[in-house]
């Protein structure tokens, strides 16, 4: 008997090392400068926060390419964002204190590069958001994980498949390739625009 999609992707993703995903966002200036100088900032800081988690093995930090894209939600007339996704594996498995941890280190992160909270999905200096983390299962009023709408949302799965097209997010039943092909397929909103490599961001 064939293999439902959802056991070929617990296959898919049993093959590969667990991991943990974030992903990043900005279309508002910061004390950096423009959302570019702010990515370009923040990044050696979001990977020396990641490389001091505990791991199951020597760790690997991979970075995506930054994409540009429509915002989605929130208030009209937002400038588009720039985003981007880094994955860390091997990791070990992880309690729920260890995660609001590192989303309090997220929420440092972004209030010094000037993030506030006034609107719903408004625009921001600074988004990162904790996608995953291993098989940890966590639903509270301050995070949860898997994130609610990481399958959901096209400028989170673009960077996640230039990543590894294969990578299977947790809850999916498919590689993040085709997750974002089917998502983009007869959508308003235009696909995630991929941007050239520069320094600061050489992928």
């Amino acid at each position: 008997m064939r293999a439902s999609l959802a056991d070929q992707a617990q296959a898919a993703r049993a093959a590969l090392p667990a991991a943990l995903a974030i992903a990043l966002g900005a279309n508002l200036p910061s004390p950096a400068g423009e959302p570019l100088a702010t990515l370009q900032v923040v990044r050696p800081r979001l990977e020396a926060l990641l490389l001091r988690l505990g791991t199951a093995g020597p760790a690997s930090v991979r970075w995506s390419p930054l994409f540009r894209s429509a915002p989605v939600g929130g208030p009209p007339g937002q400038p588009d964002y720039l985003n981007a996704a880094v994955l860390l594996s091997p990791v070990g498995a992880a309690e729920p204190a260890a995660a609001l941890q590192l989303l309090a280190s997220l929420q440092e992160l972004e209030r010094h590069f000037g993030r506030q909270r006034h609107q719903h999905w408004g625009p921001r200096s600074l988004d990162l958001d904790l996608l995953w983390w291993g098989d940890l299962r966590c639903r509270s009023t301050a995070l949860e994980l898997p994130h609610p709408r990481l399958l959901e949302r096209s400028f989170v799965l673009a960077p996640l498949a230039a990543i590894d097209a294969a990578l299977v997010p947790p809850g999916a039943d498919a590689g993040a390739g085709e997750l974002l092909a089917r998502l983009v397929e007869g959508a308003p909103d235009p696909t995630p625009q991929r941007l050239a490599g520069r320094p600061g961001w050489p992928e």
